[in-house]
């Protein structure tokens, strides 16, 4: 009988290689299958309530994961992607006639694709954002004027046109988690307006929706870091709400939130997010420089990133010197804010004079003296 060989002959460094690989391939794939299994947890946690315990069964039945995990783009959805960053990135740039060019490029070359128009409807989002927000301050986003502006109803058009688009693809169970995804922005979108304009309610329905599609993305691919935007926004405005409007959460079943958590998810889309990853830098820098947060100094890094990754954006140095300021580092602030107020004074005035003007404010309300060019 042969005499059985010892298990060390087995172990060469190669081996012993291939097998730490495989050990961490499976504490992907586990860690992947617990991320999953969470994310079902949160959906049928708000369909529970009541629920008899056969029910409860049936769906935990149904809700087992399916093999093979999430389905990855096709090579048409990749080459539809690297336009879509293109376009992302010039609008974070500041070149919003570039980045809406590359986002109707998409339009025509899917009309029924949601995605080119949703993030044109991002682009009409920015502007009003930057002609009626208060930019100055960190910490806040809120108008100074809810003053109709003329991106408002272009804006309108292409969100609702974003959502019917993602609707019919869900209907006929096309590209299913991008979808959701697509929809869930499109919501966001609509939240992101109605917070700026501090209507709370509207503002808590569209985040709800926001919430429920990101979270059914995540269901159908958790390797979709981009619907983390969403649920992170969700759970860190929920758990921040003032204390009168948390009231009015059971009157619009509103499921709750946390702000730690919501902290890790935008965090999470910052950092492996494919088209949320600038958008959800900034979210998570301006809810880091909020008093429930204090954490300027990180913030202020956040808000370094995006103006190093895009200078041509004078936001970005108006917020990076807002943070330079509140952390004591005044020269360099106030440098930011001549550096903010220039770039803005070479841009089109129609959409940059606003952050112009509130760059010389601040300049003249530390320095009296100081008159604006």
């Amino acid at each position: 009988m042969t005499e059985p060989v010892p298990l060390r002959l087995y172990t060469t460094p190669a081996v012993r290689n291939s097998a730490g690989s495989f050990l961490a391939l499976i504490g992907a794939r586990r860690a992947d299958m617990l991320r999953m299994n969470v994310i079902r947890w949160r959906l049928m946690k708000d369909r529970w309530a009541g629920a008899p315990a056969a029910a409860l069964l049936m769906t935990i039945a149904l809700a087992a994961p399916a093999a093979g995990g999430g389905a990855r783009p096709a090579p048409e959805a990749n080459d539809e992607l690297a336009v879509a960053r293109q376009g992302i990135d010039r609008m974070m740039d500041g070149d919003f006639d570039g980045a809406v060019a590359a986002f109707r490029r998409l339009q025509q070359s899917d009309p029924e694709s949601p995605l080119g128009y949703v993030l044109e409807a991002d682009a009409d989002g920015w502007k009003i954002y930057l002609t009626r927000g208060n930019l100055i301050d960190p910490d806040v986003f809120e108008a100074l004027s809810e003053a109709v502006t003329p991106y408002d109803a272009d804006f309108e058009r292409l969100d609702h046109l974003a959502i019917a688009k993602a609707e019919a693809r869900l209907q006929v169970h096309q590209d299913e988690a991008r979808s959701d995804l697509y929809e869930a922005l499109a919501y966001g979108l609509q939240a992101r307006l109605f917070a700026l304009r501090s209507h709370a309610l509207a503002t808590a329905r569209a985040g709800k929706k926001m919430r429920n599609l990101s979270l059914r993305a995540l269901q159908l691919d958790p390797h979709l870091y981009d619907a983390e935007l969403g649920i992170g926004i969700y759970n860190y405005f929920v758990d921040t709400l003032p204390t009168y409007v948390k009231m009015l959460r059971f009157l619009i079943e509103l499921p709750g939130g946390s702000r730690e958590l919501g902290l890790r998810e935008l965090g999470e889309a910052a950092e492996k997010g494919e088209l949320t990853r600038p958008e959800a830098t900034f979210h998570l820098a301006k809810n880091l420089s909020r008093r429930t947060e204090r954490q300027y100094a990180r913030s202020l890094a956040l808000f370094r990133q995006l103006a190093q990754e895009y200078p041509h954006n004078p936001l970005w140095r108006l917020l990076e010197g807002s943070l330079e300021i509140r952390l004591g580092q005044t020269q360099l602030g106030e440098a930011d804010y001549r550096a903010a107020a220039a770039i803005a004074a070479d841009m089109k005035p129609e959409l940059w004079q606003a952050l112009h003007e509130q760059a010389e404010d601040a300049l003249a309300r530390r320095h009296p003296q100081y008159r604006r060019d």
